[in-house]
């Protein structure tokens, strides 16, 4: 139904966006510098909170270590990476890795031919021989070998 009747504007209604646009170009650059200052942190977090390379390796050999001379060969088994797990069986893994116990784990450094990919742990047995164990970064630290000095 239309009316034709006098309008209190004659003018017809008013448009609605009447300024000038704003510019959000400010709220993009906040947005980038954001997260440019904000990953930076997040990696420091993280360095915080996991340890650094070198000391989650340390921490690892360590755990394969102790569970070894506990006899908990099902531990050191979990603490294999994926190749060392498919080659060794539970039972094998004492015989392939284990010296006379006590065993002590020592410094960590990285491989040279790998980088900062691997690193050395170098563990001293109870006879006076070390073994410097492959530590890789596979879904934690695991361990994956002997050195190739070994």
């Amino acid at each position: 139904m239309t009316s034709q009747g006098p309008f209190l504007y004659d003018d017809g209604p008013a448009p609605l966006h009447t300024g000038t646009p704003r510019s959000r170009q400010g709220w993009i650059i906040g947005v980038i510098v954001g997260i440019a200052l904000l990953s930076p942190a997040m990696v420091g977090v993280m360095y915080l909170v996991n340890g650094s390379p070198g000391e989650q390796a340390t921490e690892s050999a360590g755990v394969f270590v102790a569970s070894l001379s506990a006899g908990d060969t099902e531990t050191a088994h979990q603490l294999l990476c994926g190749t060392e797990q498919t080659r060794l069986d539970p039972e094998e893994v004492a015989g392939a890795y284990l010296g006379a116990v006590p065993g002590e784990v020592g410094e960590v450094r990285d491989d040279e031919a790998e980088g900062s990919a691997v690193q050395l742990v170098t563990v001293s047995w109870a006879d006076g021989s070390t073994t410097e164990l492959r530590v890789v970064n596979e879904d934690g630290p695991r361990v994956c070998g002997l050195s190739a000095g070994d």
